[in-house]
C-alpha cells in the first residue's frame, strides 16, 4: 500500500539541505567556513534579558504552567499599546495572538483563513517555509512575479485572483530579497484586498532593521483596518529569542477566534518563558534594540562599499536590507550547483534562489541570497573577495 501525507507534498527544508553540503568539507583558520545561509542570530539573548529568564524561571511558578491559548494578557496589551503607537492606530489586546514564533503565526493565519484547493498568493521569490505549509495544506500557492526593484505589482496581483483567492501575503522588508516596500506599495495592496473582500497578510519579522525612520506604513490607521489585515511579527530577530519561539499575529477579534482553535490543537499555549522574555524585552531593551538596529545597518553599508568586488566581475544587485542581499550571479551554472560548488571552491555557504522560486521560474537558477546579520564588517569584505575569485572548474 502507499502511503501519502501533507509532509510529502512539498520539499526538504532548504537550510537543512544547505548545511548538508558541508559534509566532507574541511577549512582552515586560514580559510573558515563564511556562513551566510541563515538569517537567524547566533548569539543569545543580551545578559540582562537571560538573567531575567533565570530569575523568572526560579521564582515564578506559573511560568512553568499552561497559560493562555493566545498567549498571556500582559504581553498581548503591551503589543497592542506599542503597536498602536508606532503605528499611528488602534489596536486593543484581544486582536492580538502570541505563538511559537513567526512560522506558526503564519500557519495558523492560513488554516483560519484557507481550506485546500484555495489559493494565495505569494510573491516570487518567496520565503520558502511559506510555500512549504501553503502545500501542506492542499493550498495552492500562486506565483507573483516581481519587477523593478524586486517590487511586487499591485495590478499583477488583481490579475491573479479567482474566486478561490483567500488572501495575498506580503513579506517587508523582504526576505529573501531585503527590499523595503514603500508605503503606498502597501496601501495599495491592502485596498485591493478590501475590495476583493480578502486577506492582507504582512509579515513585518524584520520591521526592526528597517533603514528608514518612523511607521513602514499607516494601515492601522483605518477604523475598518481589521476587515483586510493581518500582521505577522517575530521576536527572534529583535530580542534573540530564536530558541523560546516567540511571534504575534495581530487581525480582527473574530479572526483570532478562529486563530484560537489552531494554536489550542496544536500548541495549547505559546511559550510561557518566551514571552516573559519578550514582555521584559520591550519593556526594557529599547536602546539596546537602537543599537542593533544600525550594527545591521552599518553590515549593510558594508555590502554597499564592497559591491564594486563583485560588480566588476558581472554579478548584479537585485536586493538589499534588513539581514539580505540579494544577488544575479554571472554564471553558466545553475545557483543551486553554484552554491553547492562555492562551499568547496570558496568556503563559502549561500542560499540559492532555486530555493525561493517555483521549480518553472527560470530567474531563481541565476540568483543567490546572502544573509549577511552574522558575518562582521571585515568578514563581509573577505566573503566578496572570494566570490569575486570564484571560477567554476
Amino acid at each position: 500500500m502507499t502511503l501519502t501525507s501533507r509532509t510529502a507534498a512539498t520539499f526538504s527544508p532548504p537550510v537543512m539541505e544547505a548545511r548538508r553540503w558541508l559534509d566532507g568539507v574541511q577549512f582552515t583558520p586560514e580559510t573558515p567556513l563564511l556562513n551566510v545561509s541563515q538569517a537567524a542570530p547566533l548569539d543569545p539573548p543580551p545578559q540582562a534579558l537571560r538573567a531575567h529568564i533565570a530569575e523568572v524561571a526560579l521564582h515564578d511558578d506559573t511560568a512553568h504552567l499552561y497559560g493562555a491559548v493566545l498567549g498571556d494578557d500582559a504581553l498581548r496589551q503591551e503589543i497592542a499599546s506599542q503597536w498602536s503607537a508606532a503605528y499611528g492606530g488602534v489596536i486593543v489586546p484581544e486582536q492580538v495572538g502570541i505563538t511559537a514564533g513567526c512560522n506558526q503565526a503564519f500557519a495558523a493565519t492560513i488554516a483560519s483563513l484557507a481550506g485546500e484547493g484555495d489559493e494565495v498568493i505569494l510573491p516570487t521569490p518567496w520565503y520558502f517555509n511559506h510555500k512549504m505549509w501553503l502545500d501542506m495544506q492542499g493550498v495552492t500557492a500562486v506565483a507573483l512575479s516581481v519587477g523593478d526593484g524586486m517590487l511586487p505589482s499591485v495590478e499583477g496581483a488583481a490579475a491573479l485572483i479567482t474566486e478561490r483567492t483567500r488572501a495575498i501575503v506580503l513579506v517587508s522588508p523582504n526576505n529573501p530579497t531585503g527590499v523595503e516596500y514603500p508605503p503606498e506599495l502597501l496601501r495599495g495592496f491592502y485596498e485591493l484586498a478590501q475590495a476583493h473582500g480578502i486577506r492582507l497578510i504582512v509579515d513585518e519579522t524584520y520591521r526592526d532593521f528597517d533603514s528608514r525612520v518612523g511607521a513602514p506604513h499607516d494601515l492601522f490607521g483605518d477604523d475598518d483596518w481589521s476587515d483586510a489585515l493581518v500582521h505577522l511579527y517575530s521576536f527572534s530577530k529583535a530580542y534573540r529569542l530564536t530558541g523560546h519561539r516567540v511571534g504575534a499575529i495581530v487581525g480582527g477579534v473574530g479572526f483570532m477566534a478562529e486563530v484560537e482553535k489552531f494554536l489550542d490543537t496544536v500548541a495549547i499555549c505559546p511559550n510561557r518563558l518566551g514571552q516573559r522574555a519578550a514582555l521584559w524585552g520591550m519593556q526594557n531593551l529599547g536602546d539596546w534594540l537602537a543599537k542593533e538596529r544600525l550594527d545591521i545597518l552599518d553590515r549593510r553599508a558594508a555590502i554597499t562599499d564592497n559591491l564594486h568586488k563583485l560588480t566588476d566581475k558581472g554579478w548584479r544587485l537585485l536586493g538589499l536590507g534588513a539581514y539580505f542581499a540579494y544577488f544575479e550571479h554571472p554564471f553558466e551554472m545553475a545557483s543551486d550547483e553554484l552554491a553547492c560548488d562555492l562551499v568547496k571552491q570558496a568556503r563559502v555557504l549561500v542560499l540559492p534562489g532555486t530555493m525561493f522560486m517555483p521549480d518553472a521560474d527560470q530567474d531563481g537558477k541565476k540568483q543567490l541570497r546572502i544573509a549577511f546579520a552574522n558575518v562582521t564588517r571585515p568578514e563581509i569584505g573577505a566573503l566578496f573577495d572570494r566570490l569575486a575569485a570564484y571560477q567554476p572548474n
